[in-house]
């Protein structure tokens, strides 16, 4: 085999600056799995269709797979002169089977097998990733379950607004991973497309059949367009996307931890194993795990912008910019894999202090909207009972007195209209019982959000859709 795959045309060796500059096997030996795999699919194709002969496909097939055995014992070490996996790939054949190794390239240039691997890669991800989200859910559908009545105070602007309960609170994380989760799934859509066949932007003029390889890869499809299929990221900067948004919202869910951790909030106490001190202040116990969740948020987001950005200007069809793509995607795939394994971790050992969540759903007034909806139903227009009750609140901020403090006559000083059972409607517990529209926080809408969360694990737990295709 010669030093270079395109050395024919060359009178002078690489300079070892550039062959160095230029490599990326560095980062992309993690493809060598799906580029052996793409390529026994190649050789079968090539042996089925008579472009080699079926015991040279059988050949060139044992080899690669006695290739793979050797990467998986370890015994393989990678040659940066090789540039690539696949040029990696291709000298352990040829040290394995000898020159008709150099048969396997036959219709197929690296523009179309770098892109069948990126796909293979993130198809693979994309499961794992859904797996991972799927098993925090289930996480936080106990909790919400355990603390379907727990009350708490909700927040509008970070202010005391309106009591709920942790468990709808909860379920709004839920709600926000199943969208992650359609997401996901609509991307690996689009990944989920063959483009092995279409050369280096052209085809090929023998006698191939995509369809066949297709098959025996598990696509859904063949890509349509040759130089398209080559020069196509927009899965790739789809998928940093979608994991942008999941890392958002896990950026979100580990703020209000943060929050709730401390002692102005006092709503959660994290497990010691997940928690970590100060090496100077002996009693300091830091949320580092959703911090540092909080902080890899700007990775992702950072790398969906690299990808975008090194698309922007490039003309078709395959460019060597392209090369900058792996990096980043691997990176998107570590960090929210380490991510949502942290932060079901650190959320399945936690404590929530539900006496404590009580003590402050009581403060600010919480239940002033539930005074202006008795009003309401007393005939007043919204608009009268909104300001009516406003002007109860300012006279209870000055005198130093809570609602629920207050007696029938107090009220009827600010509200006329108001009927004694007003008293019971403007406790905690009342008005969480009493918001019972659909997706309330009252405790038998969450329980029915509950239900219909397993429901939805459940199905996709029993479905092949989260298989491997």
């Amino acid at each position: 085999m010669s030093d270079k795959a395109w050395s024919g045309r060359f009178s002078k060796s690489t300079d070892k600056l550039v062959e160095q500059f230029t490599q990326s096997i560095s980062f992309d030996h993690r493809l060598l799995e799906h580029d052996i795999a793409g390529s026994i699919a190649h050789a079968k194709m090539l042996g089925k269709c008579g472009i080699i002969s079926q015991a040279e496909a059988e050949q060139i097939v044992q080899g690669l797979q006695a290739v793979l055995a050797d990467a998986k014992a370890g015994k393989v070490e990678f040659d940066p002169s090789a540039e690539d996996v696949h040029m990696n790939v291709e000298r352990l054949l040829f040290a394995k089977i000898g020159e008709i190794a150099g048969k396997l390239h036959t219709a197929r240039s690296r523009n179309d097998q770098v892109c069948l691997d990126i796909r293979l890669y993130l198809r693979q991800q994309i499961v794992s990733i859904l797996s991972l989200l799927a098993s925090l859910q289930r996480v936080i559908v106990d909790k919400a379950e355990e603390h379907a009545e727990s009350i708490m105070p909700g927040f509008t602007h970070l202010q005391h607004a309106q009591p709920v309960t942790l468990g709808h609170h909860l379920m709004a994380w839920f709600w926000m991973l199943e969208r992650d989760k359609a997401r996901l799934a609509s991307c690996k859509e689009r990944v989920n497309v063959c483009p092995l066949g279409s050369g280096a932007l052209a085809g090929t003029m023998l006698p191939i059949d995509r369809e066949l390889t297709a098959r025996e890869l598990g696509f859904d499809k063949v890509s349509e367009n040759s130089i398209d299929a080559v020069s196509d990221r927009d899965f790739a900067a789809e998928f940093a996307a979608d994991c942008a948004v999941l890392m958002t919202h896990l950026s979100r869910f580990s703020e209000e931890i943060i929050l709730w951790s401390t002692p102005e909030f006092g709503f959660i106490e994290l497990d010691d194993s997940v928690a970590t001190g100060s090496s100077l202040m002996p009693q300091k116990k830091n949320p580092d795990v959703a911090e540092l969740i909080r902080g890899k948020c700007a990775r992702v987001i950072g790398h969906t912008v690299t990808l975008l950005t090194l698309q922007k200007g490039l003309p078709l069809a395959y460019n060597r910019d392209l090369q900058e793509d792996k990096e980043p995607l691997f990176d998107t795939v570590d960090t929210v894999t380490g991510a949502l394994q942290a932060f079901e971790l650190m959320l399945d050992t936690a404590k929530f202090n539900v006496r404590r969540m009580r003590e402050a759903a009581l403060q600010g007034f919480p239940t002033a909207t539930d005074l202006a909806e008795h009003l309401v139903r007393q005939g007043v227009p919204f608009r009268t009972a909104h300001e009516q009750v406003g002007k109860l609140v300012a006279w209870c901020i000055e005198n130093g007195k809570e609602l629920t403090d207050l007696s029938i006559d107090e009220i009827r000083r600010f509200a006329p209209n108001a009927k004694p059972s007003a008293l019971e409607e403007i406790t905690l517990d009342s008005s969480v019982e009493r918001r019972s529209s659909f997706g309330g926080t009252a405790p038998h809408e969450v329980r029915r959000q509950i239900e219909k969360a397993r429901k939805i694990l459940s199905e996709a737990q029993s479905s092949k859709s989260l298989d491997h295709p």
